[in-house]
């Protein structure tokens, strides 16, 4: 049954799930073990030679997130389109590696929250990890939106093209992404790569390394975007025209639920 709602990964469904269930289990368990051993804590995880359960942990958390993207991204949510090529699922993967990202924020922040306020003992690092994710968050959205083709569009002019001029617009339009992300790497790849060598890190108390991750992946990240909208151009090459209405953004499985809230709420 599985395997019949699968996207793409078919059999190796269950695998995966059995991978991401494990090693979610196992970072949860190190993690309750790190908590309660107060010779580690948050500046150790940031740096963790010479202590080996703690890149057991960073490791079995980072294979827990890339199992439970490729997990997640195998179902198509009510809204999403059909998958249109092969680098699509790329950017499904990164889109649950972000929507994780938002609990893990949402996670970081309610500690902090009770820390500060419930035990008068605030943090010194929950502002500068949430920072962290969300700089990472943000990107990944970036080009999730671009596969979703959601991406702030202007249909007034293009729909009263004809197939030829739109299909001209969409190559000028995908030719001007590429310019702009040729001119950013050129101008960013050496900055990038130095950061990274040295880890820079961000000045702080905890001082983890942003602009020594953030700052590569920027450049990462937008040559994604630049081939995710090739992508969509080749694969939307062929389409009938597409007539756009503000009726298009009405999500009706949410006026759906919202209706069966308010007659529940009636009872």
């Amino acid at each position: 049954m599985e395997q019949q709602h699968s996207v793409w990964l078919g059999s190796l469904r269950k695998p995966v799930r059995a991978a991401m269930i494990g090693f979610s289990g196992l970072t949860i368990a190190l993690s309750i073990y790190l908590i309660f051993n107060s010779s580690i804590g948050m500046h150790e995880m940031i740096r963790p030679q010479g202590k080996p359960i703690v890149i057991v942990t960073l490791i079995s958390f980072a294979l827990a997130l890339l199992f439970a993207s490729l997990y997640l991204s195998d179902d198509r949510g009510l809204i999403e389109p059909e998958r249109t090529g092969p680098f699509d699922i790329l950017s499904l993967v990164c889109s649950r590696l972000a929507m994780l990202s938002i609990a893990i924020v949402v996670i970081v922040m309610f500690y902090e929250v009770v820390s500060r306020y419930a035990f008068n003992a605030p943090t010194m690092w929950a502002n500068e990890l949430s920072l962290w994710i969300a700089a990472f968050l943000f990107m990944l959205a970036g080009l999730y939106a671009m596969q979703q083709r959601s991406h702030i569009r202007i249909y007034v002019i293009y729909d009263i093209m004809p197939r030829w001029m739109q299909k001209a617009s969409d190559c000028m339009s995908v030719f001007l992404i590429w310019v702009f992300t040729a001119c950013l790497i050129y101008g960013g790849y050496n900055d990038a790569v130095r950061r990274m060598l040295r880890m820079e890190t961000f000045g702080t108390a905890w001082d983890p390394p942003l602009p020594g991750t953030v700052k590569p992946m920027i450049l990462i990240v937008i040559l994604l975007v630049a081939i995710q909208a090739l992508s969509n151009l080749i694969a939307d090459w062929n389409k009938a025209p597409e007539h756009h209405s503000p009726a298009d953004e009405i999500d009706e499985h949410e006026i759906e639920l919202i209706r069966r809230t308010l007659e529940q709420d009636k009872k």
